[in-house]
């Protein structure tokens, strides 16, 4: 299953600050555009695979999982 992120990209400085819109906690730096790239994907695939491992973890009586769809119009939910 394929997703689309939002993955914004500031310039501070001789460093990259990145970060995705949709997830709090995925955001990193590097020195170049290209790296800050690479170490978004990874920073999100990591937040994602933790966020699905964590119920599993510390399971508790009354948790449910489903899936939920909404449509973003003009980057408000």
């Amino acid at each position: 299953m394929e997703r689309e992120f939002t993955a914004v990209f500031q310039k501070r400085g001789r460093w990259y600050v990145a970060y995705v819109e949709e997830i709090p906690g995925v955001n990193t730096q590097a020195r170049t555009r290209k790296e800050a790239r690479r170490n978004l994907r990874e920073a999100l695939l990591l937040i994602i695979e933790t966020n699905r491992t964590l119920p599993a973890k510390h399971p508790r009586r009354n948790t449910r999982r489903e899936p939920k769809a909404v449509q973003v119009l003009n980057g408000v939910g």
